[in-house]
């Protein structure tokens, strides 16, 4: 029987230290219902419930770790939350709108390198008929 409180005063002490741990590692918008201060003196003075109501009620949860899946739609009808768009995705690389925004402007900065690419080459190639005395092509000539 000695054991058993031994052992449970260790699980007490654990939570009671992990719980402390948790708190004042915690940032600042992520705690809530109390200030920091009176949560580490509620874990200290009341180390079981204390650590408990932290755990339960005084911090957000990570929003790194995996929630459990909700039904399709939101709702346990299938449909659309009412009054709510869907939720965008929180990082840029899983917006399917920003990565084709980035597609697009990709596209547009090649086609512009080689328009300049083309000019200078044309330039060049202008600039080389002079220096042998060959007129201009005919499509190179300036409109007039």
């Amino acid at each position: 029987m000695a054991r058993l409180y031994v052992l449970l005063f260790l699980v007490q002490i654990v939570l009671a230290v992990s719980a402390l741990i948790s708190c004042l590692s915690a940032d600042e918008d992520r705690i809530r219902a109390l200030p920091r201060i009176v949560w580490v003196l509620v874990i200290l003075l009341f180390p079981l419930l204390g650590s408990i109501a932290w755990f339960l009620a005084g911090r957000e949860p990570d929003p790194a770790r995996p929630r459990p899946a909700r039904p399709a739609g939101g709702t346990p009808t299938g449909g659309a939350p009412a009054g709510r768009d869907r939720r965008r995705p929180v990082a840029p690389d899983d917006d399917p709108e920003f990565l084709e925004s980035l597609a697009e402007r990709s596209r547009q900065q090649d086609q512009e390198l080689f328009r300049r690419w083309e000019e200078d080459l044309r330039r060049r190639e202008d600039d080389l008929r002079r220096r042998e005395g060959d007129p201009p092509r005919e499509e190179d000539r300036p409109e007039v």
